[in-house]
């Protein structure tokens, strides 16, 4: 990759929450707070939200990795789920088989489990990302465990974390004691142009950059007027600007390379992205289904998202479909997206190029590193991972006729350079 033409020790703009790379703006900072104080009040029922991308996760990481040996923390991030299945997977973060255990039994074991944590001086924390997913009913099981005390004192800490959906059901009557049982609620906006800036150099340092000027000043604006302070959209953006000056065997980038990079991804200014999202998100509420036009290519298939697929119109790289992706499950195809030179994300939630709606899936499953010579598949940290040949493999140079198995869905990879002209069809395997 570029690291070694900018002189760093590691990628600084991966998109998987690394708490390494965590930046704490002041408005970060108030919401790590307001996560780290559940553990200091018997009561803590903390609900954060923010909008896809705005760093809950990455604080949730950080927050787990500072958690100090007396607490004990059951973390769930699949949530579409009913409630008796949302109880099975908190006893299987505490290390329960409960499968086959009907409800009472479930919140019997769950009832004695806390009791006894509390017995034994441990605090018991459940944390719950993309909680906006929960069903009404699974909401208010989490209201009935928030209620599980001692004589003294309420023994479960909950953090919620998700999207601003989160809010609006919390304050939907039906969930009306769940809200009065909330201590907190903050909702983690975008960071200032200032703090994207300060957030940028603090990534590129933590990778190594030793105080080098590796983005010129005035890509700064520009930056923050296609990303909106959004840290995911700036590390997109970031990467693919600095694999734009890495083509150009330039160790700084230019507003060239952030337009280019822009052009590539066929990104739309911020204001203009935000508003075709929520026009998105009222069409699927109502319909339950995206508008093709609205937001990228809609397919057969209940599951799958295919956004926009990512071109490169520059002058030195033909804007050439250079390889495949075919998309199966159970047998059948379900979609297909054209690979140009660039970046593809595949995961679970919208903001991805390629959206896989499955619960095995992690909301930024891996990535696709497309060039003229190959293209490589590298896994974003997911949770089930990604599998070659029968083998989870981290990195993977793909193979016309390869398939990558995600999930219960399958990638088959077609390399179309051969009849381009474009480069080899072939490479070798690498699992790391």
């Amino acid at each position: 990759m570029y690291t070694e033409l900018f002189k760093l020790r590691q990628l600084p703009f991966r998109l998987s929450p690394d708490p390494e790379f965590l930046y704490l703006s002041k408005h970060h900072a108030r919401a790590k707070a307001y996560m780290e104080s559940t553990i200091w009040f018997t009561d803590g029922f903390v609900v954060i939200t923010g909008e896809i991308g705005a760093g809950k996760t990455t604080l949730i990481e950080t927050l787990l990795r500072e958690m100090a040996k007396d607490v004990v923390v059951a973390q769930i991030n699949q949530t579409q789920v009913s409630a008796i299945e949302f109880l099975q997977a908190v006893l299987v973060q505490f290390g329960f088989t409960p499968f086959k255990m009907k409800k009472a039994e479930l919140l019997a074991t769950l009832n004695t489990f806390l009791i006894e944590q509390y017995a034994a001086g441990r605090k018991v924390l459940l944390i719950v990302d993309e909680a906006q997913n929960l069903p009404l009913r699974t909401l208010e099981e989490i209201r009935l465990l928030s209620g599980v005390e001692t004589t003294k004192e309420k023994v479960l800490r909950i953090i919620l974390a998700g999207q601003p959906d989160l809010n609006e059901k919390l304050d939907s009557p039906e969930l009306i004691q769940l809200a009065q049982r909330v201590r907190l609620r903050f909702h983690l906006t975008a960071l200032s142009a200032e703090d994207q800036q300060a957030y940028i150099l603090h990534r590129l340092e933590v990778a190594g950059s030793g105080g080098r000027k590796i983005f010129d000043d005035e890509v700064y604006p520009l930056l923050y007027r296609y990303t909106g302070g959004l840290p995911r959209l700036v590390n997109t953006l970031c990467e693919t600007a600095m694999m734009s000056a890495f083509n150009a065997d330039r160790d700084h980038v230019l507003e060239e390379d952030v337009l280019a990079a822009i052009d590539e991804l066929q990104w739309v200014d911020f204001a203009a992205r935000l508003a075709g999202q929520r026009a998105a998100a009222r069409d699927f509420s109502t319909t339950g289904r995206f508008d093709g036009e609205a937001t990228g290519r809609q397919h057969e298939g209940p599951s799958l998202y295919i956004g926009p697929s990512t071109s490169h119109h520059g002058e030195t790289v033909p804007d050439i479909p250079l390889a495949r992706l075919i998309v199966a499950t159970e047998g059948k195809t379900v979609g297909e997206l054209t690979l140009h030179v660039g970046r593809t994300v595949v995961g679970r939630t919208p903001d991805n190029d390629l959206q896989i709606d499955n619960r095995f899936v992690s909301r930024h499953h891996c990535q696709i590193l497309t060039s003229p010579d190959g293209c490589v598949i590298e896994d974003l940290n997911s949770t089930n991972g990604i599998v070659v040949k029968a083998k989870r493999v981290r990195h993977h140079n793909l193979n016309d006729g390869d398939v990558v198995t995600i999930g219960t869905h399958d990638l088959i990879y077609v390399d179309e350079r051969a009849q381009h002209g474009a480069g080899p069809a072939h490479a070798e395997t690498q699992k790391l």
